[in-house]
């Protein structure tokens, strides 16, 4: 059984996307107070003044901040009795996201994700060791209910301790692992350590949660003996993870654009942005009943893609995630996003794939940035030297600032279960430094 339908052509997706516009507006218009007053205030007060696709860029924004000033049961469309499911992720002011599902919602993220497993090229015959955490999150709901649907086994570990990881791995025979890159990185270096590299039988790896560096797929695909390590999308407002996967030519993400919109504006004046332009990625739900979105603004990073992927999948692609609006600093009136520096790192041999940025402020008032960089296990720590002075000229000569680096041992900076931390900026008064 197929999850993707091979003979969608672009002509029908535009029409599916017409309709299931005019439908979210009308579902909005009809059982939002809030969209009514926000589309409204753009001089739509009826689906049908939606006449084309070219018309959703009438429609206003929609941003976190609806979703926290509306707590608990923001953007709610359908009445209580019609819910079935909350899931939540945490939110900037202490209040959590929090976003409801009705039973066809959870039926089409079960069957979204069991499109990823198969564009990740799963069968039946896999099993399939889940990693990422359960209950108001929604990543191991998604990740189980989309691997049910699909028809391979689920084994829903969720982010225990490695010793336990390590016995299902081996004792369980799973061949997909599914997990953040850090929790991935932490099983790869563990799988290692123990010397359990042909005792598993590991031939996929899917990761989702946060941005995975060249250097860092490498070493996981290394150490765990890997071929394919694919990216998968998603967020809370968005169902959960499931949303897109790239195929086995990793050259973008599958997204569902039978469930989707996506565009991509200027985080600065808000214009949409025409395809292969890097911006923030801003998403209209097509069929979601329970919390709707209409442009919802999702400060991820990236691109869409315009040219067909030669794997043969019908659906459109997008970039790799590449950073966030809201994770930039500013160091000495530059703008640096984290992934600028990531990205600098793995151009450079001799060292692993963790880093940390440490910001902090002289006693003369001026700012002080330290980059802490893990050697690679095969360097020796006499290039420490000479590793320092090349990243520290790399973040010169392509960001524009001055740094300190520091070159430390490999598996020294923290591994997580969940997501890494990079940037620590001590300036705000936050205790410690580097």
């Amino acid at each position: 059984m197929s999850f993707i339908d091979s003979t969608l052509t672009p002509e029908r997706l535009a029409q599916i996307q017409l309709d299931g516009l005019r439908w979210t507006v009308g579902h909005a218009l009809a059982n939002s107070p809030f969209y009514r007053e926000r589309l409204a205030a753009a001089g739509v007060e009826d689906a049908r003044e939606i006449r084309s696709l070219q018309d959703l860029a009438h429609l206003p924004f929609v941003d976190n901040t609806a979703l926290q000033e509306g707590y608990p049961f923001p953007l709610r469309c359908v009445p209580f009795e019609d819910l079935v499911r909350i899931h939540a992720s945490s939110g900037t002011t202490g209040k959590r996201k929090v976003l409801c599902y009705t039973e066809q919602d959870l039926e089409d993220w079960r069957n979204m994700f069991a499109r990823c497993y198969e564009v990740a090229g799963l069968t039946r015959a896999d099993r399939v060791q889940i990693a990422v955490g359960y209950g108001l999150w929604t990543a191991g709901a998604g990740f189980q209910a989309g691997c049910e649907r699909f028809g391979a086994l689920a084994v829903p570990v969720g982010p225990a301790n490695a010793e336990m990881h390590c016995e299902l791995l081996v004792d369980m025979q799973s061949t997909v692992f599914c997990a953040t890159a850090s929790m991935a990185l932490l099983m790869a270096e563990e799988v290692e350590r123990r010397g359990l590299r042909h005792q598993i039988a590991l031939k996929k790896v899917i990761l989702g949660a946060e941005r995975c560096s060249d250097a860092m797929r490498q070493r996981i695909g290394e150490l765990l003996g890997v071929t394919h390590i694919h990216d998968i999308y998603g967020l809370t407002e968005l169902y959960g993870p499931g949303t897109g996967l790239d195929c086995h030519l990793h050259q973008g993400i599958h997204y569902w654009a039978d469930l989707f919109i996506f565009e991509i504006i200027d985080p600065d004046t808000l214009q949409v942005l025409p395809p292969g332009s890097e911006g923030e990625l801003v998403v209209t739900t097509l069929r979601k009943q329970g919390s709707p979105l209409i442009r919802y603004r999702t400060h991820d990073i990236t691109r869409l893609i315009d040219e067909p992927c030669s794997c043969g999948n019908p659906f459109p692609r997008h970039g790799r995630i590449v950073g966030r609006t809201d994770d930039m600093f500013i160091y000495r009136a530059v703008n640096i996003y984290p992934s600028q520096i990531e990205h600098l790192l793995g151009q450079i041999a001799g060292i692993g794939s963790e880093f940390q940025i440490h910001l902090n402020q002289r006693e003369n008032g001026r700012d002080k940035m330290r980059v802490l960089v893990e050697r690679a296990p095969a360097t020796a720590a006499e290039r420490d030297p000479a590793l320092a002075e090349q990243i520290a000229t790399a973040v010169r000569r392509k960001i524009l600032v001055r740094c300190e680096v520091k070159i430390v041992e490999p598996g020294s900076l923290p591994r997580t279960q969940r997501k890494s931390r990079r940037v620590f900026d001590h300036r705000n008064g936050e205790p410690g430094g580097a």
